[in-house]
């Protein structure tokens, strides 16, 4: 190695959208990479289930990551970590929490002997080939979460992670200020900040106020309450517990991931939670609903999800009803806007009494808005600044606010998703591209559907399809019986019987005539395109045509 050569930083997901994080830094073709996320679908990508990193780059050399580093343990940080294990052999490294909910998942997808997930305190530093990297401290929405000082030829860099400046942090974890100061005062080569908030004016409220909003809603809730949050906001999942404790209340957990991430976090002892305090179904049943507190998934409005079950009738244990109280403690994720509301109005059609984030606090957002930013960035001072975690805007933003501070414009840089910015000691300029497509997941399948699928699937959905299935000559190249025609979605069937009978017209004026040569390429396009012609003059719609010609 030698010191005139660039620190490379290559976002593989997570700048441009929310989630699938994934940031690689390389030195001299080493690299290592800070999380490993998922995003969820947005709702144009119909029937895929994740989406998750494009991996191409380091299938590419199998030898160049080193290792990885998971700052927290949300689901955009850590949620292709297994996808990415199936792939390489690597080692990661994360604090005890997420090293639990990563636990959790390679447990489901059957990976939990293949690989070793390490444990690092804040204050530890692990040496990887060129790379130093110190885990220290921040406050977020889950506990242990960090961000890294990742020690290369070039100088440090400091790459936040999620964050924001609490003053009274569930669990007492702050963000270390006075280590962000010394690596300031040392010479920070690049500060990679999250950007989630940049647009945001003002500080983050305190979880604090949450625990606050919780603990009235259940002292003052007359029937059974509902609460609603992600699986792996442990810290919320401790302020329903101490409030049931407070009110005499008893718990039950519901929803595989919240089960499992429960089970996990009281083990590891990030839940203080007595037996006594938690239900089992049976002692459900018979426990009064003035006593009761449901603990859930489901507040995305995820379509089979423990909440979503709830509120229309198909969970297993519990069905909303007249008289109980829902909160949904989490605002909606890009994308889920329609999910959430639609679920929030079923809950209401069933009798319930519904809070959520537009009219109380029951959620607080985990990461820094404008002054908390302004306060890192002056006390990081580094050489350059790149914007992670966020849409473009997000990211635009915030290279304003480090132009404001005084940065020089050449110095702050919003990447995109597979762009390479080298770093050198004099300047950073974007030097290439690789592959960073947004990669999907379908059931078993990963990867095997692409924008020409989900094309084909929105013209199914908002179209329809037509079947022609002609039966041709072998030897003449005419039709050798009557074709048949097929429609889904496409007419009702008040019109299907004179739309068939149309098509089927058109195809025996195609073929039924004078012989073809039997190109059954061309044969095919041909039929296609003139039936997809023909729907059109008579319905001014396009259905998806799926001609079959069958040799005889």
């Amino acid at each position: 190695m030698t010191d005139d050569l660039p620190v490379r930083v290559i976002p593989l997901g997570g700048l441009g959208e929310i989630g699938r994080n994934m940031m690689l830094y390389e030195y001299d073709d080493q690299a290592i990479a800070v999380d490993v996320g998922l995003m969820f679908p947005e709702e144009e990508m119909l029937g895929v289930d994740l989406v998750i990193p494009d991996f191409e780059y380091l299938l590419e050399d199998p030898e160049r990551l080193l290792a990885v580093f998971l700052t927290h343990g949300h689901e955009d940080h850590i949620g292709a970590v297994p996808f990415l294990l199936r792939e390489l052999n690597v080692p990661v490294f994360c604090t005890p929490l997420t090293r639990g909910l990563v636990q959790v998942k390679l447990r489901e997808h059957r990976l939990q002997d293949e690989t070793h997930v390490q444990v690092v305190e804040p204050g530890q530093t692990i040496n990887v080939g060129p790379f130093s990297v110190e885990f220290f401290g921040v406050s977020h929405s889950i506990p242990d979460a960090v961000g890294l000082i990742i020690g290369t030829p070039l100088g440090p860099i400091v790459h936040t992670g999620d964050f924001k400046l609490d003053h009274t942090p569930p669990m007492g974890q702050h963000t270390d200020l006075m280590r962000l100061a010394e690596v300031g005062r040392e010479g920070a080569l690049l500060l990679a900040a999250d950007s989630t908030y940049a647009e945001i004016e003002g500080h983050t409220p305190s979880e604090q106020t949450v625990a606050e909003t919780l603990d009235r809603v259940i002292g003052e809730a007359e029937g059974r309450v509902i609460i609603a949050t992600f699986a792996s906001l442990i810290s919320r999942v401790q302020m329903v517990l101490d409030a049931a404790e407070k009110h005499g209340r008893r718990v039950f957990v519901t929803g595989r991931s919240m089960v499992n991430n429960v089970r996990m976090a009281r083990e590891l002892g990030y839940l203080d939670a007595s037996d006594n305090l938690l239900m089992n179904p049976r002692e459900l049943d018979s426990h009064p609903d003035s006593r009761t507190i449901v603990v859930s998934t489901g507040a995305q409005g995820e379509p089979t999800a423990a909440l979503t079950r709830m509120a229309n009738g198909t969970h297993q244990h519990i069905t909303v009803q007249q008289g109980d109280t829902v909160v949904l403690s989490s605002s909606p994720i890009p994308g889920n806007e329609t999910l959430v509301y639609r679920n929030i109005d079923n809950l209401y059609k069933a009798g319930a009494n519904v809070i959520y984030s537009l009219i109380a606090p029951v959620h607080v957002r985990g990461h820094a808005a404008r002054e908390e930013l302004k306060i890192v960035h002056s006390l990081v001072q580094a050489r350059y600044f790149v914007g992670i975690h966020g849409e473009h805007r997000h990211l635009v933003h915030h290279r304003e606010l480090a132009l404001d501070l005084g940065m020089h414009p050449d110095d702050a840089i919003v990447l995109t998703d597979g762009d390479v910015l080298e770093l050198t000691e004099d300047e950073a300029y974007i030097a290439d591209s690789v592959p960073a497509d947004l990669v999907y997941v379908d059931g078993l399948g990963v990867g095997d559907i692409d924008h020409i699928v989900l094309r084909d699937r929105q013209h199914l959905a908002s179209d329809g399809m037509l079947v022609v299935v002609a039966a041709i000559d072998r030897q003449r190249g005419t039709l050798a019986g009557i074709p048949e025609v097929m429609t889904h979605g496409f007419v009702g069937p008040d019109d299907e019987a004179d739309m068939v009978e149309g098509v089927r017209q058109l195809v025996v004026d195609l073929f039924g005539g004078e012989g073809h040569q039997l190109d059954w390429t061309s044969m095919r396009e041909r039929l296609k395109d003139e039936v997809a012609s023909h729907l059109y003059r008579e319905t001014h719609r396009r259905p998806l045509v799926l001609p079959v010609t069958v040799e005889v």
